[in-house]
């Protein structure tokens, strides 16, 4: 396979609204040792890229400082693109040869870089250049080779959304017979966390738009609320062993009263506010456990290429964009219109 000296990419120039997004001619990347290169078939858009694109992680008042998922400043021009499927088309110093053609899901939560451990994970397209170009590179333990009838744009639905989600469900220990509840049910994460959660055996209730009710239902959905339903009222106090949240906000303490005595937290998203109110008595007079998730746990991709490649959940893609057209396609998604996710089609 003969790689291009050059190809089309998105570049973050800064940070700001879509403006800052340029359809840039630049240099294929170099693929080093440990390493693969990967011809980026399609990749979706998620809240990550947006969040890092208006420097929504930076906690100071100068978002240049530590706007990276790591804190620190994002080395720009950045690549964004953390959802990838793509095909090997070259391999790094100490990699097999014969991988060189395999179609791969890119685990996005990244442990090795150049053939050298990571001490704090990065996060792929926000301290490195992720998918969003005909190219791509990764430490090879982070191409997951995956056996699909799929189309390469269904795959790209899943890498980011359904491991955010699959960690949550697995550091909350979802089992078989747990009730739990899914908030901001209805985007990327929270309809791959009810499948997820079916899968496993447990009942789930959705918090979403009356518009969205029947989709979540078809989902695995046992019942939907709107979001500014009165869970206290119904289902009422103690009822759910787990909440999984993606959206803070000022009804974040209800969900705490929801729950019932050690039940168990988990939270991997904010959109609708990172700052909340907690009462420490409901914490620890119900044995109460929370938890953040971001950094995926040992075996937790792999586990859900499994999933894809048995069936046992499928994708959600709402909508198609091709590169060039990122601005519209990130715009679709920030209406909150949409269900599953928006992809775009780079090969």
């Amino acid at each position: 396979m003969t790689i291009p000296a050059k190809m089309r990419a998105v570049q973050l120039v800064g940070h700001g609204g879509p403006e800052m997004l340029e359809l840039r001619e630049v240099a294929v990347p170099e693929v080093r040792r440990g390493e693969v290169l990967v011809r980026v078939a399609a990749a979706a858009v998620n809240n990550t890229d947006i969040n890092t694109r208006i420097g929504w992680y930076s906690k100071g008042d100068n978002d240049a400082v530590d706007a990276s998922w790591t804190g620190t400043a994002l080395p720009l021009p950045l690549i964004q693109g953390a959802d990838v499927c793509g095909y090997i088309a070259a391999v790094g110093e100490g990699i097999e040869p014969d991988r060189v053609g395999e179609r791969v899901l890119i685990e996005p939560s990244l442990t090795e870089i150049a053939g050298e451990r990571l001490e704090t994970p990065w996060y792929f397209g926000s301290e490195c250049d992720g998918g969003f170009a005909q190219y791509t590179r990764v430490a090879s333990r982070h191409a997951h080779q995956v056996d699909s009838a799929l189309s390469d744009v269904e795959l790209a639905s899943f890498p980011c959304s359904y491991t955010t989600a699959e960690n949550m469900l697995t550091r909350a220990a979802v089992g078989r017979g747990d009730r739990v509840l899914v908030t901001g049910a209805s985007g990327g994460v929270g309809s791959a966390a009810i499948q997820l959660a079916a899968a496993r055996g447990a009942l789930v209730d959705a918090l979403t738009s009356p518009a969205k009710f029947a989709h979540l239902a078809k989902l695995g959905a046992q019942r939907t609320f709107a979001r500014d339903a009165d869970l206290l009222n119904d289902p009422g106090e103690q009822s759910y062993d787990v909440v999984i949240d993606l959206v803070g906000g000022p009804g974040w303490p209800v969900l705490l009263e929801v729950l019932k005595r050690n039940g168990r937290y988990a939270v991997s998203g904010a959109i609708g506010g990172h700052g909340v109110e907690l009462d420490l008595r409901t914490l620890y007079l119900k044995d109460l456990s929370l938890f953040g998730c971001t950094v995926l746990g040992e075996g937790v991709f792999a586990g859900l290429v499994e999933r894809i490649e048995s069936g046992q959940i499928r994708p959600l893609v709402a909508e198609t964009f091709p590169l060039e057209r990122i601005a519209q396609a990130q715009d679709l998604f920030q209406q909150k219109g949409h269900v599953g996710k928006i992809v775009l089609e780079v090969g």
